[in-house]
């Protein structure tokens, strides 16, 4: 089994494991700031088991349906991820905003700050190994999974500090208003997601810096062509795809043509991981001055 794959496994194990304990820390207090946590973690896990399937469906090698291969199932996932946190969310909201109105006093709130903090180191360790294989593998399903429980870290941590202020206070409006404090910020949470991995659905070119890495490689080949045009880039999952139109000399041999561009996109390769390029040979135009680098030399 992959490394994405163990990992999967390692954050739905996890996320299972604290529904659980949440879920008793919740029933027993009767807080809705834990119940919201423990909704929070629900949605962690569904996102676990999407990832889980996504990192395998990405990792298919392409076939007849799907000649450019399978990566946009971890942008599909993302996408899909974010949008349960969205709904997860609300839910909190609404049913804070009935706990403020019919105020109910908390039991067992020792529970539920044990729990939060138990939760929180879990998710911080968990967290930081999928961002570590997510980085390494350029994996989106991994990186999503992973902003959930780092969110989730957060979201412990305020709702196992409110409780405690409770338990010392007694000030139980602190419940509700902790559980819209977390549902706030998982929405943006949500809606940061959601933008990262829909963006490589409609194509959207990559970011600056890696266009100009890509520009960079092509320009330390110069003195073999003339210039080159329609230079266009997309990600699909973790590969790159790269494009562009090259315009070479008249009297340039297929033989050396094809080297040429061999070269380059080993060049842009090195630059970019995970780059698939394509390059498009074209000749000068009839009549064209442009000197000869071969005759130059």
């Amino acid at each position: 089994m992959s490394r994405k794959k163990n990992v999967a496994l390692l954050s739905v194990a996890s996320n299972t494991l604290l529904i659980v304990l949440k879920l008793f820390a919740g029933v027993m207090s009767g807080s809705v700031s834990i119940i919201s946590e423990a909704i929070h973690s629900m949605m962690d896990l569904v996102a676990a088991v999407i990832a889980f399937f996504a990192v395998r469906l990405a990792d298919a090698p392409p076939d007849e349906d799907h000649p450019y291969g399978h990566e946009k199932f971890e942008n599909v996932s993302g996408v899909i991820e974010g949008a349960l946190i969205v709904v997860a969310a609300v839910w909190i909201i609404i049913e804070a905003a009935q706990k403020i109105l019919h105020r109910e006093p908390l039991e067992a709130a020792a529970w539920g700050v044990a729990v939060m903090f138990i939760s929180a180191l879990a998710n911080t360790l968990v967290a930081n190994r999928l961002y570590k294989v997510a980085r390494e593998e350029h994996s989106m399903a991994l990186e999503a999974d992973a902003l959930h429980l780092k969110a989730d870290v957060y979201t412990s941590l305020g709702v196992g500090a409110g409780l405690l202020a409770i338990w010392l206070t007694g000030w139980t409006i602190l419940d509700p208003l902790v559980a819209i404090a977390v549902a706030l910020f998982i929405l943006k949470e949500a809606f940061e997601l959601i933008r990262k991995a829909f963006a490589p659905l409609i194509d959207t070119s990559l970011p600056k810096t890696e266009m100009d890495a890509i520009r960079q490689a092509i320009d330390k080949h110069a003195d073999a062509f003339i210039d080159y045009h329609d230079l266009r880039a997309r990600q699909s999952g973790k590969i790159r795809h790269v494009d562009l139109h090259l315009t070479l000399h008249r009297q340039s041999t297929l033989e050396e043509t094809h080297a040429l561009c061999d070269r380059i996109e080993e060049e842009i390769a090195r630059a970019l991981l995970h780059a698939k390029v394509l390059i498009h040979p074209e000749c000068c135009a009839q009549g064209c001055t442009c000197p000869d680098s071969r005759s130059a030399a």
